[in-house]
């Protein structure tokens, strides 16, 4: 089987995934392991229920999901050659192209574009996500009984795309009497995971010091303004003017699965904070949560990258 890392391009604003594999094997073989139900049940993610025809209603078993992510239909059916489905609101093609010797698979993955379930930050859990499936996909194919640790499997490749998409890269734009700068996470952990992970089992609540997981060691740290347990953390960042800054930590749900991570800092224009410097430590800083929840702990705190990032903001910001 060859592999090689999916790629993702804006279609009208959707995100469309697009990945391709080659297989040595007949594609009439290839075709019923994506078509039938049962083969579809040793690799794919849900497990689809349907007729073989255009426009046959699709029921999806997903354990994680609810029932606005269990319905789909068949959109085209040409055996062996394509077979495309809606899963919810997006659209999955399947196409088989005969070469000597096997055959290639072209799958796409038209994403909605519009929510955490199918939005551009999704893109750091749905194409690691498919390149697992996909390689399920060929050990079913060859016989092959192959297991991988998934945590360490998974965070490898999530982080490649990642970085090859640019999906840990924060914004930076102006807000009242300063700048407010942004970054937006797609995490597959649960949120009282993931707040448990950075809040530890300490009480917080205003007016105490922020748990040293919230922070970078980059800028002063202030007390406590807002606490929502398991949701919400803000606090402040002291400044020699009289306006403050601030950071704000939000866990928001996120469709089907996992937590979305929305980290602000405002920043005032009367700060001497470097953005740029900022901006690096942020990123350095939710690389590092990212591969912590997924298992691996990474430590001492990697300044060379912190720099290599702040280099490159301050090209963008300059």
């Amino acid at each position: 089987m060859n592999q090689r890392l999916g790629t993702v391009t804006l279609v009208e604003g959707k995100p469309l995934l697009r990945f391709e594999r080659t297989f040595p094997h007949p594609r009439e073989k290839v075709w019923r392991a994506i078509t039938d139900p049962a083969e579809l049940a040793h690799w794919f993610p849900a497990e689809p229920d349907f007729e073989p025809a255009a426009r046959a209603p699709i029921r999806f078993g997903f354990p994680a999901a609810d029932d606005a992510f269990a319905h789909g239909e068949v959109v085209e059916f040409d055996r062996p050659k394509v077979f495309a489905f809606s899963w919810a609101d997006s659209l999955l093609r399947f196409e088989l192209l005969p070469m000597k010797g096997g055959c290639t698979l072209v799958f796409t993955h038209l994403l909605n574009g519009t929510d955490t379930s199918g939005d551009l930050p999704s893109v750091a859990r749905q194409a690691p996500g498919w390149d697992g499936c996909l390689d399920r996909l060929g050990c079913l194919l060859s016989g092959e009984n192959r297991e991988s640790a998934a945590g360490a499997w998974f965070l490898e490749r999530a982080e490649e795309y990642v970085e090859r998409f640019g999906l840990a890269r924060g914004s930076i734009e102006h807000e009242g009497n300063g700048w407010l700068i942004t970054f937006e996470r797609d995490l597959v952990s649960s949120i009282s995971d993931v707040w448990t992970l950075l809040a530890g089992d300490g009480e917080i609540r205003p007016g105490t010091e922020p748990p040293v997981a919230f922070t970078h060691g980059y800028q002063p740290t202030g007390a406590i303004t807002e606490a929502v347990p398991g949701r919400v953390l803000e606090y402040a960042v002291p400044e020699d003017s009289s306006d403050s800054g601030r950071v704000r930590f939000e866990l928001r749900d996120q469709l089907p699965i996992g937590t979305r991570l929305v980290l602000s800092q405002h920043v005032p224009f009367a700060s001497e904070a470097d953005r740029a410097t900022l901006l690096a430590a942020w990123q350095t800083h939710l690389e590092l949560l990212f591969a912590a929840l997924a298992g691996d702990v990474r430590c001492p705190w990697p300044s060379e990258r912190t720099e290599a990032l702040r280099e490159s903001y301050a090209r963008a910001v300059s």
